[in-house]
């Protein structure tokens, strides 16, 4: 059993003993830091907004918008020393992807593309449910991503007691997806082509619910 970790951000036994209650605190502090921080444009909507920033399946507009309606895409950027890998939370496989999902650690020189996303603060508690945060699954972190010569910081979220895991090849497919949606870099594009799976070849319900998703996208383009 290989386990993954996070370098700097690895909770020590006698916080995880409280996950639950700290990362109700955290969400707290995190939406007075959304009140109380100015944003960018320094007007009204925008402080009621904040930027999160996806590696994983939430790449794929369709999917972040299922649960986060008000996602709308900021800017590509990229996470500077850290790598993408995949595991699951305790070696706990996702009932959800049928394998290891995306998490990112610390690995100087590496670095992981993504799409920053605005989002409402209205959508943060589904987020972070998506996420598993109050399970203690994922943690939310704030990390400076780069974008065009400028850093942003963004809400992302990083796994806790990763287990290694290959992820299902429809879990992958949905990162290439949102990869190609974006336009991330064709190398970086060629690496997630290239990541081994577990070769489950069953039926998911996600599959098809973002299938009809992009359905209605292209009817409604249509029309």
């Amino acid at each position: 059993m290989s386990l993954c970790c996070s370098g700097s951000l690895i909770f020590t036994s006698s916080f995880s003993k409280h996950t639950a209650g700290a990362q109700l605190i955290a969400h707290s502090l995190f939406l007075m830091t959304l009140v109380y921080r100015s944003s960018p444009d320094n007007n009204m909507e925008n402080s009621q907004t904040f930027l999160y920033f996806a590696y994983g399946s939430n790449l794929l507009k369709e999917r972040l918008q299922l649960k986060n309606p008000s996602a709308t895409v900021y800017c590509v950027a990229k996470l500077k020393d850290y790598k993408l890998v995949f595991g699951n939370y305790k070696g706990l496989a996702s009932d959800r992807w049928h394998g290891g999902v995306a998490t990112i650690e610390d690995s100087p020189g590496d670095e992981v593309w993504g799409v920053v996303w605005r989002m409402s603060i209205s959508d943060l508690e589904s987020l972070d449910n998506q996420e598993n945060v109050m399970l203690g699954a994922y943690r939310p972190v704030e990390l400076s991503v780069k974008t065009k010569g400028q850093d942003i910081s963004c809400r992302t979220y990083i796994m806790n007691s990763c287990v290694y895991a290959r992820p299902s090849p429809q879990y992958l497919q949905v990162i290439v997806m949102g990869a190609e949606q974006h336009g991330l870099p064709t190398e970086y594009q060629e690496k997630l082509r290239a990541i081994k799976t577990n070769m489950y070849d069953g039926l998911l319900p996600m599959m098809a619910e973002l299938e009809q998703a992009r359905t209605r996208v292209k009817e409604r383009a249509n029309q």
